[in-house]
């Protein structure tokens, strides 16, 4: 969930170093000509992009934070730009958070937030028929998912999200607009085809909250995140990846990008906040 200043001819190392994959056209057109992409969901990190909205050709914005002219200004620049909004959990500081209160489980202490009842119909009818038409109502090109992947700690709510997702996939394509999600290569098989795109944390480094420090993913979990990649690419969706590192750790940032490059995602590093927008890397 939730300013990386590269060295100098970045972009041109990146590409030298990834090779193209195999099935890699994503099944939607508007998507084939996205080669840059900012997670600016963090705080300060839309009004960066907005100083530079011909940058990035995709942008994930917070779909509750941001405002209809926001949209309109990054999408007259050419950029497609989907709304962020976590379906598998209750945020406190959310307009929703009185309504979606009955349905809280336990803490998630690392984030603050409460896991979801997505199991109830209350719920699934509170994000699907007032909160996701609000966000679209800004003229949003889609949403982006996050937390669907609860349902792999929470079997019990595996049902529920699925309906969700189908839901929010009919909502969203019925209007000619995109449904991205994040995470859960394990469990995302029946939903995989309501979505559009797909994105990968964590797949370099990440940020431990117990020790409170960015740390390397193990080598056995890298690989099977980059086997996610190129699984869930060649399934024709759009692929991209996010990795966590501090703005000084630029050798790691640029092994990162190389290897999401090499597997056939569009990579993205910023800090745990999602607060640094770094420059536009291509592979």
């Amino acid at each position: 969930m939730r300013r990386l200043r590269l060295i100098v001819g970045l972009a041109a190392l990146v590409a030298l170093a990834a090779a193209p994959a195999a099935n890699a056209t994503p099944k939607d057109a508007r998507l084939r000509a996205v080669e840059t992409w900012a997670f600016a969901i963090g705080d300060g990190a839309r009004a960066k992009v907005l100083r530079r909205p011909a940058a990035f050709d995709l942008v994930v914005v917070d779909g509750e934070d941001v405002t209809g002219a926001q949209v309109r200004k990054l999408r007259r620049r050419g950029a497609i730009v989907l709304g962020y909004v976590s379906v598998g959990t209750i945020e406190s500081y959310r307009w929703w958070y009185r309504a979606a209160s009955p349905y809280k489980l336990e803490l998630w202490g690392d984030w603050g937030e409460w896991y979801a009842d997505v199991a109830q119909a209350g719920f699934r009818n509170l994000i699907a028929g007032r909160v996701a038409p609000r966000m679209l109502r800004k003229r949003l090109d889609g949403l982006f998912l996050d937390n669907t992947d609860m349902i792999e700690t929470h079997p019990a709510q595996r049902a529920g999200m699925r309906a969700l997702v189908a839901r929010l996939g009919r909502l969203v394509h019925r209007r000619g607009k995109l449904l991205f999600s994040q995470n859960g290569e394990g469990s995302i098989g029946p939903s995989l085809r309501h979505y559009d795109g797909w994105n990968r944390e964590d797949v370099s480094w990440t940020y431990d909250f117990d020790r409170k420090r960015y740390v390397r993913v193990g080598s056995a979990d890298r690989a099977s995140a980059l086997a996610a990649v190129r699984r869930i690419k060649a399934r024709g969706l759009f692929v991209t990846t996010t990795d966590y590192l501090p703005a000084r750790r630029r050798h790691a940032a640029l092994q990162a990008i190389r290897a999401s490059c090499r597997a056939g995602a569009l990579p993205y590093v910023s800090n745990i906040g999602l607060s640094r927008v770094p420059g536009p890397v291509r592979c």
